[in-house]
């Protein structure tokens, strides 16, 4: 699974929640603030990861909206645009917001890329980014696209960038309990009776190995989750935006993503890209899928999921 196969809007998460999650354990290191175990025992080790896992992830959704402009180069829309497209796209973000009774109305951005792509994200419905590529305004139609931006405001709407953050924080906090429980144990049964010498920095790797390890296997836990949410936000996108052009926008990216056309595409652009429209439909793949296979989203929206 490469890196053009996930979500914008998650990988920018994870990807700053890891930075953060790695920057937490080397200051605890350091200053040797997480030596709970065993003079704490295990239930002040549990509140400390409990507490610094959430941190991790809250401090990353605080920042979702920075860093997705800086690492995406998103540019944003001034409100008051007299470009006729980008002024449709500000009204087309902003007209569905009000539908899905948003209490303040999303910043609206655009990025450089052929990737046929969209994404919200944000720290609360207040304070919400929704951005889209080049290459989706030219290669969908006007319906296609308000489907689109329509799945992306329900999101928003749903809170699920703060409802991910939860699950994630969750799975930093045993990640982080289970790291160093066994770098202990392991460091422990390693060490001479007699010498002791580089026992810490033993331990130290361990735990960095370990809750990289555990961080990697609680993704598949994080991913189940995105896919439940992804089909919420498709459900929200046929409410605010109308089922019609929420089916057709998928159906459209569908024949984008014909295997067909794919090849005659990957030169082009090989991470052509909606939405994470395509999900993985079998084998270990499709564990770390954070949305569900695109036959499944539209047969739920044909069968009136709304």
């Amino acid at each position: 699974m490469n890196m053009s196969q996930i979500g914008k809007r998650i990988v920018l998460f994870l990807v700053v929640n890891l930075l953060v999650m790695t920057t937490v354990t080397v200051i605890l290191g350091v200053l040797g603030v997480g030596r709970y175990f065993p003079q704490g025992g295990l239930a002040g080790l549990a509140v400390l990861c409990l507490v610094w896992g959430m941190a991790g992830s809250f401090v990353s959704l605080a920042l979702s909206r920075v860093m997705a402009k800086w690492l995406m180069g998103v540019q944003a829309i001034p409100a008051d645009t007299n470009d006729p497209t980008l002024r449709e796209l500000v009204d087309t973000v902003h007209g569905l917001a009000r539908a899905a009774g948003l209490p303040a109305l999303p910043e609206v951005g655009i990025y450089e890329s052929p990737d046929v792509n969209a994404f919200a994200t944000g720290p609360t419905r207040s304070r919400a980014l929704v951005a889209v590529s080049t290459g989706l305004l030219q290669n969908m139609g006007r319906r296609e696209v308000s489907g689109v931006l329509g799945h992306e405001i329900a999101h928003v709407a749903n809170g699920d960038m703060v409802t991910m953050a939860l699950v994630q924080g969750v799975v930093n906090a045993f990640a982080m309990f289970l790291a160093r429980v066994l770098a202990f144990a392991i460091s422990q049964a390693m060490r001479s009776r007699d010498d002791d010498r580089g026992g810490g920095w033993i331990e130290w790797i361990l735990v960095m190995v370990f809750q990289n390890v555990f961080m990697l296997l609680g993704f598949i836990v994080v991913a189940w989750f995105s896919r439940q949410r992804e089909f919420r936000a498709d459900a929200g996108g046929a409410r605010y935006a109308g089922r019609e052009n929420m089916i057709n926008a998928l159906k459209t990216l569908g024949r984008l993503h014909d295997p067909e056309i794919a090849a005659a595409d990957a030169q082009r652009a090989p991470s052509f890209q909606a939405l994470k429209i395509s999900g993985a439909t079998g084998g270990m793949a499709s564990l770390f899928a954070t949305h569900p296979p695109l036959e499944a989203r539209i047969a739920r929206l044909e069968q009136g999921a709304v």
